[in-house]
């Protein structure tokens, strides 16, 4: 009676095709991150889909970290050091960019600023009712087409008598709502409206801007891109001027645009109230899942003392109000 054969190396055979399989997944996650790291890197948001995906740079740790796991399953040891590697890169990018430090000078006025997109204007009632509580003393909202402008100056033009607006359907239209006076600024030329102003806030001039540039859609990078670098030209011009500039950015801080307006002095306030980084959008996921994107940016004239996140009903983006002290010179 002859026994059956068993060939005992195929168990090991099947280890080696697993450990195969796990290191090529490993090097798929890696070759991925790599990339939008690399862009980080060279400073260059570069082309689609990189700038979508360096919006959500934090949760690229994500993908690296499974493919970690992978290498170690895999025994890829060359694999394990390209995944810490790029774990340490993540985690320098991730923390803050931009200067801080305080105000020279007294303060001489108090501020609480006010932005929201409210999509399209569906979420103004939501907004109004937020002005309500929070009582700012500028607003910048956007995405205020017709019937939005129309309820704002019905609801709160007794307590914002101010106002620079560019009127516009959809996306279109924005508004600048001020207590304090208002003269008239250039503003931005742009696909989306984007006023400016100065405002008088108790005998001292601040400048006004809206933001509000395109997203970076897969097929206008360019126009996103050339509109943040408008907003940075504008940041740039009146460095001796204490500035507000406000808005939906469709940037964060992992975009190279972005950064190089914070890189003309100015500051993101939230920040500096120690809620850099807290989502803006969606806000259906946020704050669990999303990106800051909405950002009240201020010149080094400024103290921001707190940040909050409203969640509105009726559209995609948290509004953010900041309180800031305005320091005079010396």
């Amino acid at each position: 009676m002859t026994g059956e054969r068993t060939d005992s190396r195929a168990p090991a055979r099947g280890r080696r095709a697993g450990r195969r399989f796990g290191a090529r997944c490993a090097g798929l996650l890696f070759a991925g991150v790599s990339v939008i790291v690399g862009c980080r890197i060279a400073d260059s948001d570069g082309i689609t889909p990189v700038p979508q995906l360096l919006a959500f740079l934090p949760w690229l740790l994500v993908p690296t970290g499974a493919g970690l796991l992978l290498t170690l399953l895999a025994r890829w040891w060359t694999g394990a050091v390209w995944g810490v590697v790029l774990l340490g890169l993540l985690a320098w990018f991730i923390e803050p960019y931009g200067k801080t430090g305080e105000p020279a000078g007294p303060p001489v006025a108090e501020v609480r600023v006010l932005t929201s997109n409210v999509e399209f204007g569906q979420g103004t009632s939501s907004l109004i009712a937020a002005v309500g509580r929070e009582k700012p003393d500028i607003l910048f909202v956007q995405e205020c087409e017709y019937t939005c402008d129309a309820a704002l100056r019905r609801e709160l033009t007794a307590d914002y008598p101010h106002r620079r607006a560019v009127e516009g359907g959809g996306s279109e239209g924005s508004v600048i709502l001020s207590r304090f006076p208002l003269k008239a600024g250039p503003g931005v030329p742009a696909t989306m409206g984007m006023p400016g102003a100065v405002a008088d806030v108790r005998g001292h001039a601040v400048r006004l801007q809206l933001a509000h540039p395109m997203p970076p859609l897969p097929d206008q990078v360019g126009l996103w891109r050339d509109e943040l670098d408008a907003l940075r030209d504008v940041a740039a011009e009146d460095t001796g001027t204490p500035t507000v500039l406000a808005g939906d950015f469709n940037a964060s801080q992992d975009h190279a645009a972005f950064r190089r307006i914070l890189d003309t002095g100015l500051r993101d306030a939230a920040r500096l109230a120690g809620a850099d980084r807290t989502p803006t959008w969606p806000s259906r996921t946020a704050p669990t899942l999303g990106v800051q994107i909405d950002h009240v940016l201020v010149s080094e004239d400024f103290a921001a003392h707190r940040a909050r996140f409203l969640d509105l009903a009726g559209t995609d983006h948290r509004a953010l109000v900041v309180d800031l002290t305005l320091h005079g010179g010396e």
